[in-house]
């Protein structure tokens, strides 16, 4: 009995120390091009944007999306957390309006700091990147 209540404490005292804020700190944010005039979207207009559905900005401009790899853990846990949809169903959307002849899939990058350079370099472009990656040349986007 002591030796449960022992064990459940320590339990709770690491718990307690454990840096809550890390879970923050590993979502994967929404970003754009420092030009671009739409700080907020909502998930759907996000998700429709990362689909390929929607091409443009609220505001009309064309928007420019970049994508990792399917396998990217980077990839897998934006379109997880943010887009609240698997991989393989982005992929099945991207793969619809290309074969179909409507659109074209997103731009693909290897890496976080290509993605970053390609959002910073591109008017209208749409990415994601882990907070460590940020930079003053592109901005945050919120969604809602």
């Amino acid at each position: 009995m002591i030796r449960r209540l022992a064990s459940a404490l320590g339990l709770l005292l690491l718990l307690g120390a454990m840096p809550w804020a890390a879970a923050d700190e590993a979502r994967v944010l929404l970003v754009a091009n420092a030009g671009v005039d739409s700080p907020r979207l909502t998930r759907d207009t996000t998700r429709a944007l990362f689909a390929m559905r929607q091409r443009t900005w609220p505001d009309g401009r064309a928007a420019r999306i970049f994508v990792l790899p399917n396998r990217h853990p980077v990839h897998a846990r934006f379109v997880k957390q943010r887009l609240s949809v698997y991989p393989h169903q982005l992929q099945l959307a991207w793969d619809r309006v290309v074969f179909s002849g409507t659109g074209q899939a997103p731009h693909r990058v290897a890496t976080q700091a290509e993605m970053l350079e390609q959002i910073a370099t591109t008017p209208g472009a749409l990415g994601y990147l882990e907070r460590e990656y940020l930079d003053d040349r592109v901005q945050v986007i919120t969604i809602q």
